[in-house]
């Protein structure tokens, strides 16, 4: 029996994540969010309570060594966690942010400039607004589209709960211009506007400042639009990563180096992307699969584990859970 037994005891039962990570290469865990909220309704379940998230923060801050997305992790202490939010929502800055700072975690904020400061919802919450809200609809919604036509029933809830799950993933693969042809043909259907609401809105210029300002905070681009890059030209590609990025640094006066992809999926994006975001100017790149981010990991292709509302025993045991692969 190895001597030391009893103290490696102790230390998997007082940090068995640590413990974990040192037997291999340590890796780097980047964590994606994009909400701190209590929503009635999240049906792409991209909200975490405040509760939840502050106790996420605190576990981190008590179990892993911490990091900036943009750092340089070679270098830096590792294993180690990455915090990082995508989009730009309103609760960014006024709920995700007082957490932040009071249990001192950095983090990385990706933020798409096309709703900032404008009264434009994000096109996912505007559908779902316009589909599941209790007014009375018509019981059936045709798509008219030159290339995709189809019908849905919208009589009972249930339907309509169908046609959401139906349709979002056709407006995640089409272009900006053709995708808001299709919300304006929803709202006609279904005689709403296409006002924003407190709920659901995104930062203002003077809240993205805000953000920006604190020590713990670094901002980086999310595209324009929230476009599917792989679903775009090479043209709109970098129409939408080069204009979110000179948008940003026009407000904060700084250079944006960072960037993470819409949807973030391996099919989300292209090799001409990381060509474009290399020429950009941009040093790292997020995406949006699970996996750990290792010293020979593509700075442009890094890996992300995306965080529910989970209680801090279920994010815990997630954090191992990818950590131990």
């Amino acid at each position: 029996m190895p001597a030391n037994l009893p103290g490696l005891v102790r230390t998997l039962v007082r940090s068995p994540l640590n413990f974990l990570c040192n037997l291999a290469d340590a890796p780097v865990i980047v964590l994606v969010y994009h909400r701190v909220a209590r929503l009635a309704s999240d049906p792409e379940m991209l909200a975490v309570t405040p509760e939840n998230f502050r106790a996420q923060m605190r576990h981190l801050k008590e179990n892993v060594t911490l990091v900036r997305f943009e750092d340089d992790w070679a270098k830096g202490p590792r294993p180690a966690v990455a915090v990082t939010f995508d989009d730009g929502y309103a609760d960014n800055a006024l709920e995700a942010l007082p957490i932040l700072e009071e249990v001192g975690v950095p983090a990385t904020f990706f933020v798409s400039t096309g709703t900032i400061g404008t009264s434009r919802k994000f096109w996912w919450d505007e559908l779902e607004g316009i589909i599941m809200e209790g007014r009375q609809l018509p019981s059936r919604f045709t798509l008219n589209d030159g290339g995709f036509g189809k019908s849905w029933p919208t009589g009972t809830e249930r339907e309509r709960q169908q046609f959401y799950r139906d349709i979002v993933p056709f407006m995640k693969s089409i272009d900006p211009e053709r995708r808001e042809g299709w919300l304006a043909q929803l709202r006609r259907w279904a005689e709403s506007g296409d006002e924003g609401d407190q709920t659901h809105r995104a930062m203002t210029v003077e809240e993205l400042r805000l953000l920006a300002g604190s020590d713990l905070v670094t901002v980086g681009a999310h595209t324009v639009t929230h476009s599917r890059l792989s679903a775009l030209t090479v043209a709109a590609q970098q129409e939408e990563i080069e204009v979110s990025k000179r948008q940003l640094e026009a407000w904060l006066g700084r250079e944006i180096t960072v960037i993470s992809y819409p949807y973030g999926k391996r099919s989300d994006y292209t090799d001409e992307t990381v060509a474009l975001c290399r020429k950009a100017g941009f040093s790292k790149a997020a995406a949006n699969f699970p996996g750990q981010a290792h010293r020979w990991t593509d700075p442009y292709r890094i890996p992300r584990l995306l965080v529910r509302d989970w209680p801090q025993e279920e994010f815990a045991a997630r954090l191992r859970g990818v950590w131990t692969r």
